[in-house]
């Protein structure tokens, strides 16, 4: 039986390029996708010499061709941290609503399978809590997080008539925090910041005083989700996320615990619109996909630690 082949846009980037790697492990042929705005060659270099990958420098914003059969078409192309979508704002909304859009129009065309990697960002600074998919969010379009926030939403709503109208076989999952091995040391994130100033031995910058919340996923169990997902029968938006809430401040102080760091935590002004309180309601996921987060956190900032100590080299 030939095998199953799938097209990964933003594969070079931090989750693109795990995706890429399980997709690989699971027998597909897999074509990546990614401009390297933000994505990295050094992400996907181990997956060049395999016969089974194929990389192509391409903005996704154009009209994309690609020969041959498709099973799955998988939309991660975006820039993802805030750092990055304030940099590029345009080029955001743009791979938002332009990329979806053409991306759309070639799973369309082979008949493939989409899945749109949406986020936990559409419910903006939840008025709900914990975050379930029935939740409709509290979003503000024109703050400067609504570049990112309304392109993932317009993404969603596009998706959906995608598949309403032509009867495409779509996925929504909404990512949350994830960390982990091939994070960029200055994307910005909570937790690459924290240990890169943790490994320096200079101050731990949190914002605002320390007590919104976040919850952190490892990469690994956050793939092996969003894999579930893609062979599941779910159209719907499915969160995907650990629920082990923490606040930013205790995040620090684990941090500084894990790196042995002589770091002290100094605050600074909270940014606009940033989301007081994050943690996924996972019942959905649990139940159609039978997927909940295996790695403890412990464990996976040993893992991502070691990563950053041997980048840093």
């Amino acid at each position: 039986m030939k095998a199953k082949s799938a097209v990964v846009t933003g594969g070079a980037g931090f989750l693109g390029s795990h995706l890429c790697d399980k997709l690989i492990s699971e027998g597909m042929r897999v074509i990546c996708l990614d401009n390297l705005l933000t994505g990295r060659v050094e992400n996907i270099q181990h997956l060049i010499p395999n016969e089974n990958f194929q990389f192509i420098k391409f903005d996704v914003t154009n009209y994309i061709h690609v020969p041959g059969k498709v099973d799955y078409v998988l939309h991660f192309a975006s820039p993802a941290s805030p750092i990055d979508y304030l940099k590029y704002p345009i080029q955001t909304l743009k791979v938002g609503s332009l990329g979806t859009h053409k991306v759309l129009g070639l799973a369309k065309e082979k008949n493939a399978t989409f899945l749109l990697a949406s986020t936990s960002e559409v419910y903006g600074d939840p008025l709900i809590h914990p975050q379930s998919e029935e939740y409709w969010g509290n979003v503000n379009p024109v703050g400067p997080r609504g570049v990112y926030d309304e392109a993932k939403r317009f993404a969603e709503a596009l998706t959906m008539a995608y598949h309403r109208y032509h009867g495409l076989d779509t996925r929504i999952v909404r990512i949350f925090n994830t960390y982990g091995t091939r994070m960029r040391i200055d994307d910005g994130r909570a937790l690459p910041a924290f240990i890169s100033q943790a490994l320096h031995g200079d101050d731990i910058t949190v914002f605002g005083d320390g007590s919104q919340t976040r919850s952190f996923c490892y990469v690994g169990d956050l793939i092996d989700g969003i894999f579930k997902l893609l062979l599941s029968n779910e159209v719907m938006p499915v969160n995907i996320g650990n629920p082990n809430e923490i606040t930013i401040e205790e995040f620090a102080l684990e941090v500084i615990r894990l790196t042995n760091s002589k770091s002290k935590i100094v605050h600074q002004e909270l940014p606009v619109d940033d989301p007081k309180v994050r943690q996924p309601d996972i019942s959905r996921a649990r139940e159609i996909l039978g997927w909940e987060p295996k790695v403890s956190r412990e464990e996976g900032l040993k893992r991502t630690l070691e990563y950053f100590k041997k980048s840093q080299k």
